[in-house]
């Protein structure tokens, strides 16, 4: 029989997995964080104990060393700069709660992870599409089917609204107001917030409760957007109904959710909205997350000015 030369498989302590149990009971109980920020949290803190027991460090010991070792190995395995930095950050908030809530930690002097430097994330600015692109997209799905009746609402308020993908699939009746084409909108840190929409998006809207949603759900369902059988669309679901009529609409970048999100800040930004109202439709809490789409508008400015240009000097030298 042929040797086992497979990596040991890692996992965390049963001690470890215990505390770190403990602490996404507090985030879930105390702060309130949502099932997906605590998905996250757990898939990040574990993979870190994880790398740990596989060296045999035992959790309460772990130092500096350790986690720089575990945040150079993310970045060998060509892991994104800035969700290096956002695991590194949730280490260091489990350990400092471990710190705070009694744990005994027992690294090395000097070599404690509250002091984990975390890595300088690169600046990258957010992908968009054009308006061409936008209105391809929101075409796409087909206009005879209550599921693309469905599609269509759904892409013309993510790119209408810019809300994000789980604030669309938390989305009830009693949250859309198309008078006045106002959505009640919950967000992260269960903060509420009023986002507008358009007319393209209300007449979706409108065609969709109509037509199709009777044809998915009779009873009693609360939810705006509903599956075939009925029941709430998952984000994932979502996810995948827009990459899918992003091919059908011949996108050639990877179309999600969060891309019209993009797509919707920088023309907001394209079209001189003012920042603060950016920010306030978008749920940001500082206007310092909101700013990145004005270099995106500023840089997509900058691109069809020398376009222009470009053009002009051909029809300047045909004419010579």
């Amino acid at each position: 029989m042929p040797r086992d030369t497979s990596p040991r498989r890692r996992e965390p302590s049963q001690a470890a997995q215990a505390a770190l149990d403990r602490y996404l009971d507090h985030l879930r109980d105390v702060r309130r964080r949502s099932p997906h920020t605590l998905r996250n949290y757990r898939s990040d803190i574990q993979a870190f104990l994880a790398f740990a027991n596989a060296l045999d460090v035992p959790f309460d010991e772990a130092g500096r060393r350790l986690g720089r070792a575990h945040l150079a190995e993310l970045r060998a395995a060509d892991v994104a700069d800035s969700s290096v930095k956002r695991r590194a950050t949730t280490i260091g908030a489990f350990y400092r709660w471990l710190d705070r809530d009694g744990f005994e930690l027992k690294p090395e002097p000097g070599d404690s992870l509250l002091r984990l430097r975390y890595p300088k994330a690169t600046s990258r600015l957010p992908h968009f599409l054009s308006e061409e692109e936008a209105g391809q997209l929101v075409s796409a799905p087909a206009d005879d089917t209550p599921a693309g009746i469905r599609d269509r609402a759904m892409l013309e308020l993510l790119y209408g609204a810019g809300i994000r993908v789980s604030e669309l699939t938390n989305l009830n009746l009693r949250d859309v107001d198309l008078v006045n084409r106002q959505l009640h909108v919950t967000g992260k840190g269960d903060r509420s917030r009023v986002a507008l929409f358009g007319d393209p998006a209300r007449q979706a809207l409108r065609t969709y409760l109509d037509e199709a949603r009777p044809h998915f759900v009779q009873d009693v369902q609360p939810a705006l957007f509903v599956n075939r059988s009925g029941g709430r669309l998952t984000a994932r679901s979502i996810q995948r109904i827009a990459r899918r009529h992003g091919l059908q609409a011949g996108i050639t970048q990877p179309v999600h959710p969060h891309l019209l999100r993009h797509t919707f800040a920088t023309h907001m930004l394209e079209g001189e909205a003012d920042l603060r109202v950016v920010q306030h439709l978008l749920g940001h809490s500082s206007a310092d997350t909101t700013q990145i789409y004005t270099a995106v508008a500023h840089r997509r400015r900058d691109e069809l000015i020398s376009s222009a240009l470009q053009r002009a000097r051909r029809v300047e030298g045909t004419s010579e």
